[in-house]
């Protein structure tokens, strides 16, 4: 798939097959994460993956109750809040990975460094043929003592990126997108 194709076909992928991701797949990713720029050239990223199933079972339920308790700020759950209650609701879509680029450091840019890394990592499943989605309602939960813990980095890192990666059971059709604003200033 040639790169232009990559970028306009990626998408959010939902669903999954039960197939798992290999180890040498999931390493690719995490090789093509690194080719992104960093602030001040400090790479700081920590990929930690999750392929066991019980554990993204366990990662699932924990974040389910953390973002229940602990909304994310300026988020409504509405309707999501009966989505997120129900025990059958799996945060992670059964996904058979799940790879969270977190910072080794909290310094000023560690937001922006590993946003960059994730989407060289999504762009590289789309073009591995895997589909990959970003999966804000579980940050919050990455973020305390016990996730850090549950995904294996240090007190003092700062995880940014949850990303679910598998072999999707169907292409996502597109979204419209909306024309952009430029502004020649």
């Amino acid at each position: 798939m040639d790169f232009e194709q990559v970028i306009y076909s990626r998408r959010a992928v939902r669903e999954y097959t039960r197939e798992p991701v290999s180890e040498t797949a999931l390493r690719r990713l995490a090789d093509a994460a690194v080719q992104a720029p960093s602030a001040t050239n400090e790479q700081p990223w920590i990929f930690s993956i999750v392929r066991d199933r019980a554990t993204l079972a366990r990662i699932s339920e924990a974040a389910k109750a953390h973002v229940l308790a602990h909304p994310p700020a300026g988020v409504v759950l509405g309707h999501l809040h009966e989505v997120v209650e129900n025990p059958e609701f799996d945060l992670l879509y059964g996904a058979p990975a799940l790879i969270v680029i977190s910072s080794a450091t909290q310094g000023h840019w560690a937001v922006e460094n590993c946003a960059l890394a994730a989407e060289n990592l999504m762009l590289a499943a789309r073009a591995d043929g895997l589909g990959s989605c970003w999966i804000g309602f579980i940050q919050g939960w990455l973020g305390t003592a016990e996730g850090k813990a549950a995904i294996k980095v240090p007190a003092v890192a700062l995880p940014v990126a949850p990303i679910i990666v598998g072999h999707p059971t169907v292409e996502p059709t597109a979204v419209p997108r909306k024309t952009p604003e430029i502004i020649w200033a």
